[in-house]
């Protein structure tokens, strides 16, 4: 037996990494089962374009095991790898060994399952494709890097959950978001108080410690969902990840931690700018989500959510007119924040601390502007805008510094 019936051998028998129809893989299975001459060159074209685009094909097939979602990646990121049976554990070894043997086939492979000689000529004429190396923690010898795996898939996740920290809820799905803020809780400026109370919520939460729903609430432009983002950025290499929803999805949010239900991580739903109008539908049902339902709290995931109101429901004038209906509205505005076990409030700062995050923000970037003319400018952005905010002095600064770089006046 050649290599090449080899390889494809090992390709049809994966069982736990049971990747025969992922794209480039499939390619390769496709390519080793050839026969036809015309079909060896098309095949071998379709293989070398597809891995040319992931870089080199060691690299890219370390990274497929390391994003897998089956039962090891799954249990090692609970730290249950060792709970599996012997059989899973050997068929985990199996499938590594292969795999690497996969990751290591070359052109020469191609040719000795080649019989027609014009076609080998036409064949080594072909671009050859990178094997490289394969990415951390694997090294040579995949099969026997079973703890190494283990710990990395404790650390970094499973499957999606391991490429991406972030997700949205769209047509009751969710997608990755590939490319998130970056912000980092020593990027926002003062507020220490209402942060710190959230990243002892949320810390106690990744660790499977008690924890609470939370309600960020206050003026806009003081950092509510700025501290949510960058909440996730200290505690994502911890498992922690977060899905996003719009007020339009409250509905699925039973549909949402049934998904997640058996996940070892943990998921921070997050819902920005959330209000209602009085009977809201979706009202009663993130009521029911944040306690009271047969299936409500889980214990991998949490509600965040921000708000311009303390109360979430906005009022009209005629809900006002009546004491009773008022005294009602009350009861049921409250019955939803004090669900939240966590309110936080968040207010615009005075004109001292608008000016002390001014320079705390210059400092950071390393702006050497004049600090009277600064605080001038700040406070005359600050008027256009409607009022001092932390988002107002980041803009200013983002004002100056792009002016300062371009050696242009401000």
């Amino acid at each position: 037996m050649n290599n090449a019936v080899k390889l494809r051998y090992y390709i049809e028998s994966l069982c736990i990494y049971d990747l025969k129809e992922e794209s480039v893989i499939a390619a390769l299975l496709d390519l080793l089962s050839s026969t036809n001459g015309e079909d060896v060159l098309k095949k071998q074209s379709v293989f070398f374009n597809l891995v040319s685009k992931h870089g080199s094909l060691k690299e890219y097939i370390s990274r497929l095991i390391l994003t897998d979602d089956n039962i090891f990646t799954k249990a090692s990121a609970a730290g249950k790898a060792d709970r599996l049976s012997r059989s899973v554990l050997d068929g985990v070894k199996s499938d590594l060994m292969k795999l690497e043997a996969i990751s290591s086939v070359t052109p020469k492979d191609i040719l000795s399952d080649v019989s027609d000689e014009a076609l080998k000529k036409i064949l080594s004429t072909m671009p050859k494709w990178e094997n490289g190396k394969a990415v951390y923690p694997l090294k040579e010898g995949w099969n026997s890097q079973l703890d190494s795996l283990s710990e990395y898939y404790k650390t970094n996740g499973y499957g999606m959950f391991a490429k991406y920290k972030a997700f949205s809820w769209r047509n009751h799905e969710l997608f990755p978001i590939s490319a998130t803020d970056t912000i980092r809780l020593t990027d926002l400026k003062n507020y220490e108080m209402q942060r710190q109370k959230v990243v002892d919520n949320t810390e106690s939460f990744v660790h499977g410690y008690p924890a609470n729903n939370v309600l960020l609430y206050g003026d806009r432009g003081t950092g509510k969902s700025s501290t949510v983002h960058a909440v996730l950025n200290e505690y994502a290499d911890k498992g922690l990840r977060m899905i996003e929803i719009s007020k339009g999805d409250i509905p699925d949010l039973t549909l949402i931690r049934e998904i997640l239900s058996d996940s070892p991580m943990k998921f921070i739903i997050f819902i920005d700018d959330l209000s209602f109008d009085y009977l809201d539908n979706s009202f009663g049902e993130l009521k029911a989500a944040l306690e009271g339902s047969l299936s409500g709290k889980k214990h991998n995931t949490l509600i965040y959510a921000t708000s311009n109101r303390r109360h979430l429901i906005k009022e009209s004038f005629s809900d006002r007119e009546n004491d009773i209906n008022r005294n009602d509205i009350m009861q049921e505005q409250l019955s939803l924040s004090d669900r939240f076990g966590l309110s936080i409030t968040f207010v615009n700062p005075d004109k001292r601390d608008y000016l002390d995050i001014v320079d705390k923000i210059a400092a950071d970037r390393k702006l050497i502007a004049d600090r009277n003319k600064l605080h001038l400018v700040a406070e005359q952005w600050a008027a256009k805008k409607g009022g001092r905010s932390p988002r107002c002095a980041k803009q200013l600064i983002d004002f100056v510094e792009s002016a300062e770089k371009r050696g242009k006046e401000w």
